[in-house]
């Protein structure tokens, strides 16, 4: 008897083990693949990692790799993730989202800072649910509202240019959509989305349009940081918090990752760049709120 019960405490032991991590360390192993180096996409993987460890302490270990903006590096590292089976995979961004697809089909992996899954992974009819070992949090602020923005504060605007990367497909996106909202509006106002190749450049960016007096609305305040005047943004850092926690409940089994919807922020702030407003003379309404830093 005592042989039987002590061979059933093993078992036991293995088991709970097993289930504290596929690496056999005891700890979970998570690939973060960040596309490139920018305020919002630092803050969504800083996020990210903060809930994780509040969730799971040690017991989590991450491998943080920034691509440098380029897509093939994404592949590269994301590859290395599998080669060394992580446990989850972090995808920060579309390209990384989109390598990390392509790299495996079983390790769950979990985007954020992606604007609509549906053109990043080529979804046709989409639900909410990838249905795969995908999902996510999406940066996806209302482009009617930012629309709206731009009309409010300058409504005198006849043409609106857009400035975005044409091989981002979640740019793609938000420039078809922003363009139907403003078929009413020389680029009297420029619009620049969440895109990362924009957000990596805004001090180019800046050093030509605030000589040549032309306002640029953002989609995020990262970019409304280095060269805009206004945009209607969300915390990139809550955005990976939330990513951080749906990776908990599924490292821990409480969630099956085919199962989970994307996630989208729940709240969007008006904000204004006040040195860049006194450069052009732009004077917002009192709802908005001064960028900080």
């Amino acid at each position: 008897m005592k042989k039987i019960i002590a061979l059933a405490l093993a078992v036991l032991m293995l088991a709970s083990l097993a289930a504290c991590g596929s690496s056999g360390s005891g700890k979970y192993k998570v690939g973060i693949c960040q596309l490139v180096q920018h305020p919002a996409l630092d803050a969504a993987t800083q996020g990210f990692q903060d809930a994780l460890t509040k969730q799971l302490g040690d017991k989590v270990e991450f491998d943080v790799q920034n691509a440098s903006g380029e897509p093939t590096n994404c592949t590269t590292i994301v590859n290395g993730f599998v080669s060394s089976k992580v446990d989850l995979i972090m995808a920060n961004a579309t390209p990384a989202l989109q390598a990390a697809k392509e790299a495996t089909a079983t390790i769950p992996i979990l985007g954020t800072s992606v604007t609509d899954y549906a053109s990043a992974l080529e979804i046709d009819g989409w639900t909410g649910t990838v249905g795969t070992n995908i999902s996510g949090t999406s940066d996806l602020a209302p482009l009617d509202g930012q629309a709206a923005m731009i009309k409010e504060l300058f409504p005198d605007a006849k043409t609106v240019g857009i400035l975005y990367c044409s091989s981002e497909a979640n740019s793609q996106y938000q420039v078809d959509v922003i363009t139907g909202c403003l078929t009413a509006c020389s680029s009297d106002v420029i619009y620049i989305p969440t895109d990362n190749t924009a957000a990596s450049n805004t001090e180019a960016i800046a050093n030509v349009v605030l000589p040549a007096k032309v306002p640029v609305v953002a989609g995020e305040a990262g970019i409304c940081s280095g060269c805009g005047v206004a945009t209607l943004s969300i915390s990139y850092y809550d955005l990976g918090y939330a990513t951080g926690l749906m990776a908990a409940q599924v490292l821990t089994g409480e969630a099956k990752i085919s199962e989970m919807p994307v996630q989208y922020a729940p709240e969007f702030t008006k904000q204004y760049n006040a040195a860049n407003c006194d450069a052009l003379g732009v004077t917002v309404p009192g709802d908005y709120s001064p960028l900080e830093g």
